[in-house]
């Protein structure tokens, strides 16, 4: 998985619109010399090409322009009433009673962000974030012309940050716009931004597209975005969920992201972003239908093939595919026999030359699908099979990372143990993470004899509580070779308990 981007140093740079520079000849004489310097026809040409690119950015606009609405959100929120603390201190009350309400307060927020109207299935929807319309109790659009209509959630998806709105009422005069491929946007290419930054309602700005792929840390701390386009377009608070365009007047991006500052407080400016376009195309008829977008789930990390993780993982770097660095204990891809350091290069049918491809290729296949995996390890081709689960939420990866970070488990009385990840627990139909799960049980070993089963959850040694692989290692080290330890467990959702 690439890198999430660091800006950590910032320059200045000139940016001029609408300048057009050109180089005057000068005769072979020499300066001072006269002579015919014919600059006519040159001016005529630069003209025409301006004209032109103007002619092409208008045209742009007026395609996608009538179909971006404005988004305005009312909701309500619980608010404890900051001075509870105070006065409700016991020594308060017994000398001055409780002469206020301390009751948690309801209060009413709104807010504004932007959205563009296209056709799906013969009927007109609107794409904005998920972050624009979350928690609202009411959602109202308007269009370019002043109309407004009330508008419901059809489907929203926090990973992509996109979520799709039904118009009520007739919707018949609203325009569309046509969403383009984003994965033919190139450096350098013309960007238009069209929203409603700070409320001012349909703003146009132009810039370029600074960079493609770009993986950036979501400003809530939790979870990344993938594959954002990089504009210095101007996009500002309220641009939010508004198109960004290209010069055929195709949306090749939802506007979701900007940078004000660096982690150390340097300002910066004209570092904005956008989900590409076919990434929202991928999902959209889940949103439509059901709602809500289900990935598949591989239980892995993944990088691609570089000279340094080519040495780190002893792989031919020259070899194009995914690296797996790290199989999560439990998971698809460990139960399916993968291990760190597999370079695959096919899932099913689809070529597999980067992390990013098996990223979105693993995301569109549904929980529950067995698919061949064909990886090279140690130079030779293997092919696995592997039935995919669901992508736990960001809150639940977040948690992944942490048990990324434990220790090996000690193998004893036969039993290896691993972490209980979000997935297994689900997978096991358990309510936390706490705990270890049996992951192998050795023939004809003590744990063997006593009957414990793989998948089994072992809570505590001993009445001695085990939340985590650490636990599990620290109570097992302490035991003697002839200890007969009593495991509390759960299997199959009941509590147990074996002797060994």
């Amino acid at each position: 998985m690439r890198k999430s981007l660091l800006i950590g140093i910032v320059a200045a740079v000139l940016i001029s619109a609408g300048v057009t520079i050109g180089w005057i000849g000068i005769p072979a004489g020499g300066p001072g010399l006269t002579g015919p310097v014919a600059l006519a026809d040159e001016t005529d040409v630069n003209g025409e090409i301006t004209d032109s690119g103007q002619a092409a950015i208008k045209a742009a606009i007026a395609a996608v322009g009538p179909a971006v609405v404005r988004v305005d959100v009312t909701g309500t929120v619980t608010m404890q009433n900051p001075f509870s603390d105070f006065f409700g201190d016991p020594f308060f009350r017994h000398f001055f009673g409780s002469p206020f309400d301390d009751r948690p307060q309801r209060r009413q927020w709104q807010g504004v962000g932007s959205g563009v109207v296209f056709e799906y299935g013969g009927e007109k929807l609107v794409l904005t974030n998920a972050h624009v319309i979350e928690d609202a109790d009411e959602i109202e659009i308007t269009d370019v012309s002043g109309n407004d209509w009330s508008a419901t959630v059809v489907g929203s998806d926090e990973l992509l940050d996109i979520a799709v709105l039904k118009i009520d009422g007739d919707a018949s005069g609203l325009a569309t716009a046509v969403l383009g491929d984003s994965d033919t946007v190139e450096i350098g290419d013309w960007a238009i931004a069209i929203g409603n930054p700070l409320g001012l309602s349909y703003t146009v700005t132009l810039g370029i597209i600074s960079a493609v792929n770009r993986d950036i840390a979501k400003p809530s701390g939790i979870g990344v975005y993938n594959n954002l386009i990089q504009t210095d377009a101007a996009i500002n608070p309220g641009n939010s969920g508004g198109p960004l365009v290209n010069a055929e007047g195709e949306v090749i991006g939802i506007n979701t992201m900007i940078a004000r500052e660096t982690s150390s407080g340097i300002p910066v400016e004209g570092i904005n972003f956008a989900i590409a376009i076919n990434g929202v195309k991928d999902v959209l008829d889940q949103l439509v239908n059901s709602g809500k977008v289900t990935r598949g789930w591989l239980g892995v990390q993944v990088t691609d093939v570089t000279p340094q993780t080519a040495r780190e993982f002893d792989v031919d770097p020259d070899q194009e595919g995914a690296l797996i660095a790290h199989v999560y204990p439990g998971d698809p891809a460990d139960l399916g026999g993968m291990k760190d350091g597999d370079v695959v290069v096919r899932i099913g049918d689809t070529p597999i030359t980067s992390a990013d491809d098996l990223i979105r290729e693993v995301a569109l296949l549904g929980a529950g699908t067995t698919v061949e995996i064909e990886v090279i390890r140690q130079g030779e081709p293997n092919v696995l099979s592997v039935t995919l689960g669901e992508r736990p939420s960001e809150e639940d990866l977040a948690d992944y990372q942490g048990k990324t970070g434990s220790e090996e488990a000690t193998s004893e009385f036969g039993i290896t143990v691993g972490p209980i990840t979000p997935i297994i627990a689900e997978h096991l139909g358990l309510n936390s993470t706490e705990g270890v799960v049996i992951m192998d049980v050795a023939a004809g070993s003590r744990a063997d004899q006593a009957g414990l089963q793989e998948g089994d959850v072992i809570l505590e040694i001993d009445h001695q509580q085990v939340s985590s692989v650490e636990d599990w290692n620290r109570i097992v080290s302490g035991l003697s070779e002839d200890a007969h330890p009593t495991l509390t467990i759960i299997r199959s959702g009941q509590l147990g308990f074996v002797r060994l």
